[in-house]
């Protein structure tokens, strides 16, 4: 299991990273520029195994299966009830996973879903040369392959969980490194380019629309609160489900504090038809309209997104998914009319 957190996330996250990249015996810096220029070696069973048996023996008898492959980590089944995750491909995938072992493990308990619990790490070493994790595997489909058919009951899980995440965050939290959470005017490049690229692709016929509600949410009032905790990257493949309901939550190498607005634009992504005003209550009596105004821009931006990389994979290109498309569609069409 991990150690216990001391009162600040970040003293663990840079004892864990410093031990990491600077094991007994080994030159830190000299170490810790391999690890950020290395190729990945291929990652298989026989590595898996391999590496639990380095440093986990007590885990190395466990079967060990392909997972899932995401942005940044690979996850491997290990057993029933747990999951290794090695970076893969990003650069940043270690710094995420580390953050993701500093704050999980205290955040679990007040979170009415399961998440991924971290608990073990894997130094870098001869074999692999980047920081691994050993978390618990959280049971259930990817929503962008099963989607949540049970409206207020989804709206319901997923109002409670938000709420539960949505807390004030310590002032050394960390921040996003791309703007997530913070003002939309941040990212409006960002988002001006979804949009032509899209309309661009005959994806969407209803641009002005879709910009219409992008600048409605940029001139929203600010968000006026302290910064919250957010999982700062909701989206159906990070979100899974069973029977028609929420089953978990996975994948939070993006958590951050900020805009709560940020998170709830999901919501459009992830419901049924229908759920979206019972999600709104159950997660807040009182939401304020400028907060609504900014979520529907974030929903926005992470639909165009989504839709485009699931064009992608429908046309064949590296990092495409074909199944991220229709959820997008189905937002898209919530805010603002139909898509193809």
């Amino acid at each position: 299991m991990p150690p216990p957190l001391p009162r600040s996330w970040r003293a663990i996250f840079q004892a864990s990273f410093i031990d990491l990249v600077r094991p007994p015996g080994t030159n830190g810096e000299l170490l810790q520029t391999k690890m950020m220029s290395a190729v990945t070696p291929e990652i298989d069973c026989k590595l898996i195994v391999a590496l639990l048996q380095e440093q986990h023996p007590d885990l190395a008898e466990l079967p060990v299966a392909f997972g899932a492959l995401g942005w940044d980590n690979q996850m491997w089944r290990l057993g029933e009830d747990l999951a290794v995750r090695l970076p893969w491909c990003t650069d940043s995938a270690e710094e995420l996973l580390l953050k993701e072992y500093a704050l999980l493990p205290s955040l679990a308990p007040r979170l009415p879903l399961p998440i991924p619990v971290p608990q073990r790490l894997g130094r870098p070493s001869e074999l692999f040369s980047r920081s691994w994790m050993v978390t618990t595997w959280i049971h259930g489909e990817p929503a962008d392959r099963e989607p949540a058919w049970l409206g207020d009951e989804a709206a319901t899980t997923l109002a409670r969980f938000l709420a539960a995440l949505h807390h004030p965050a310590p002032q050394d939290a960390p921040i996003s490194r791309d703007g997530r959470g913070g003002p939309l005017a941040s990212i409006q490049a960002g988002f001006q380019n979804s949009l032509n690229e899209a309309a661009g692709r005959d994806l969407i016929p209803n641009v002005d629309k879709l910009r219409g509600i992008w600048e409605d949410a940029v001139a929203a009032p600010a968000w006026n609160g302290p910064p919250v905790w957010l999982h700062a990257d909701l989206h159906p493949a990070n979100v899974l489900t069973k029977d028609g309901n929420f089953s978990g939550i996975i994948d939070f190498g993006d958590m951050c504090a900020g805009d709560p607005a940020c998170d709830l634009g999901s919501a459009w992504l992830l419901l049924p038809d229908g759920a979206m005003n019972h999600f709104l209550k159950c997660y807040s009596s009182d939401l304020d309209e400028a907060t609504l105004r900014r979520a529907r821009g974030w929903a926005v931006g992470k639909a165009l997104t989504c839709l485009i990389i699931g064009d992608n994979g429908a046309l064949g290109r590296k990092g495409g998914k074909t199944t991220w498309a229709p959820p997008a569609r189905a937002a898209l069409g919530r805010l603002a009319g139909p898509t193809p």
